[in-house]
């Protein structure tokens, strides 16, 4: 079995590991660190949870000089909560080495942050935003940072952030050393990759590494009205440890949460619409296993690493087969087991094949008391293209753009809650959301794209008629 010994670190290093109690590299730990130690550019493809944090920390805290006091190294996050988490787990593999890891995200002073900054810090972990806005203050400069790394690209991605990575990548040496880790890899990513990274390496960890093996993955059909009572039914069979229940949208995930809560579950609520301190009181009490119950949306679970997790159970259908996956990667973590649960719709059969052939498994239907092996999917002869699941489930998505964009104050919500306000429209079927500054564009269900169109060209968002149409090709 390789040792982090065998992988050629330093020993000061090698005791750091020693102190966090890792006793042996995961698979993406074993082929991302040897080729960044040797100097080379590195395309990652892995779950949170695989162990990317100490695949590219490790390699980078070896090469930082704890005497030179300038920013030698940056980590660009998507969201706040998994900069606290790579910031904490940098912060204790160089304790030994003495490097000093400093965190800026949104929703703290950025004050405080620019004097963290001044006294030193010598890796910086930040999200996309707050880093735009501390180099343009000039209180973070990057002339001499040596090594980044794009954590969670494709997060990055669908939260319209893309184009402010390129900005701050501009503004690296272009010596430097590039690593960039994302569950998926999508052509945007890729293209993204083909531009900023140097003859890159590409590590890649299966996708049955992290789940098929681990995760026994079941379907359950119900009926819309009956779900509520058929989750309660569920999670008394099953008795999960820690379980997440994930829901679609912000407003299902509340009304939910007060369902289960109304009738004396242990259960909090973790979406967008909540402040950012309750949103961090819920993630410490069930990082420390006090909440053994967590209902929540996909982009504020986003940052949750957690080993204890016995459950997921996905309420609505994930939006995409990569979600399902990145979805249910959540439990059956380090070595341990995991059980997944998806409730379809019956018309929501032709979704639940789309995640089989992604997956490579066959869901087994749920039954109380079941256990099952995973069963690979026989291929099919196809007909027709790969099935595509688009946000509302209903056929492909299409992308519209608007004439307004950061320069008229819009912020992605405001686009969402605009089309939603005027249609009807599910907010999970309002995706991908992209904000330039004159411009802006999102992707709904092509079959309601000409209705959004009519309902929505002309209304007012702050003050201002919004302009919007399809895009061209």
């Amino acid at each position: 079995m390789t040792t982090f010994a065998d992988l050629r670190l330093d020993p000061v290093i090698l005791e750091a590991i020693h102190d966090v109690g890792y006793e042996a590299p995961s698979p993406i730990q074993e082929e991302a660190i040897p080729p960044l130690l040797e100097g080379r550019d590195v395309i990652g493809q892995a779950q949170t949870g695989s162990g990317k944090t100490a695949a590219f920390g490790l390699p980078m805290l070896q090469y930082v000089d704890p005497s030179d006091q300038e920013v030698q190294a940056l980590v660009l996050t998507p969201t706040r909560e998994l900069c606290i988490q790579v910031t904490q787990a940098l912060r204790a593999y160089g304790r030994r080495k003495g490097v000093d890891v400093v965190a800026v995200f949104g929703g703290a002073p950025i004050r405080s942050q620019t004097a963290q900054l001044r006294a030193g810090g010598h890796v910086v972990v930040g999200t996309v935003g707050r880093v735009k806005d501390l180099i343009s203050r000039h209180s973070l400069m990057l002339h001499s940072c040596r090594f980044v790394v794009l954590d969670e690209a494709d997060e990055m991605l669908d939260l319209g952030f893309l184009e402010d990575v390129e900005r701050i990548l501009s503004l690296t040496p272009s010596s430097r050393q590039t690593a960039l880790f994302s569950a998926t890899m999508p052509p945007a990513i890729r293209r993204l990759a083909e531009r900023y990274l140097f003859d890159p390496v590409t590590v890649k960890v299966a996708t049955k590494t992290l789940t098929v093996d681990t995760v026994e993955q079941f379907a359950l059909e119900v009926k819309p009205r009956e779900k509520a009572d058929r989750l309660v039914e569920v999670l008394e069979a099953e008795r999960p440890d820690q379980a997440i229940v994930f829901c679609r949208t912000k407003i299902r995930c509340e009304q939910l949460y007060r369902t289960l809560r109304d009738r004396g579950m242990n259960v909090k609520a973790l979406h967008g619409d909540m402040t950012q301190g309750a949103r961090d009181g819920v993630m410490i009490s069930f990082k420390d296993g006090r909440l053994p119950l967590l209902v929540a949306t996909d982009v504020a679970a986003r940052g949750l690493d957690i080993t204890g997790i016995s459950h997921v159970i996905n309420y609505d259908v994930p939006t995409s087969p990569d979600v399902y996956v990145h979805r249910i990667g959540r439990t059956g973590r380090v070595g341990r087991s995991g059980r997944a649960i998806t409730f379809y719709e019956p018309k929501q059969r032709r979704e639940i094949e789309a995640i089989e052939k992604h997956a490579g498994v066959k869901l087994s239907p749920w039954v109380k008391g079941a256990h099952v092996a995973p069963t690979p999917v026989v291929p099919k002869p196809r007909r027709h293209s790969k099935p595509h699941v688009s946000p509302d489930g209903d056929g492909p998505a299409t992308k519209l753009i608007l004439a307004a964009g950061r320069a008229d104050g819009l912020e992605p919500s405001d686009i969402i809650h605009a089309i939603t306000a005027a249609t009807g429209l599910d907010g999970e079927s309002v995706r991908n959301v992209r904000m330039l500054e004159h411009f802006s564009f999102v992707e709904v269900p092509e079959s309601q794209a000409p209705r959004i169109v009519d309902s929505v060209d002309g209304t007012e968002v702050n003050g201002r008629p919004l302009r919007l149409e399809a895009a061209r090709s």
